[in-house]
């Protein structure tokens, strides 16, 4: 009676997975803030002016750069047009140096 015995195959009821699904998990969404609403934010409370309450964020706070100076559009390269341009820019360079060893 101790000795294990090998079910069948046809015993063993394995639950066919492949056509089953589970259910997707519930995540609770927040609203992602703008760059303008983190600007007002940010000047308007006096909590995001210290951090962890002990380092002073006010010296960078009075310095960030608003975002309208920050945005630049975008310019597609062209690399044989980048690849002239640096290496002219690069050959001028030599020649001046070249030039003021020679005064």
């Amino acid at each position: 009676a101790d000795i294990p015995v090998i079910p069948d195959l046809e015993d063993v009821q394995e639950e066919d997975l492949a056509m089953q699904v589970a259910a997707p998990p519930s995540v609770q969404v927040n609203r992602v803030l703008t760059y303008h609403d983190l600007d007002k934010d940010l000047m308007k409370y006096a909590a995001f002016q210290t951090l962890d309450g002990e380092v002073d964020l006010k010296l960078l706070t009075k310095v960030l750069a608003p975002e309208h100076e920050l945005r630049e559009d975008d310019v597609s390269w062209n690399w044989d047009h980048l690849f002239t341009e640096v290496s002219s820019e690069l050959v001028t360079e030599w020649d001046l140096g070249q030039s003021e060893r020679e005064d």
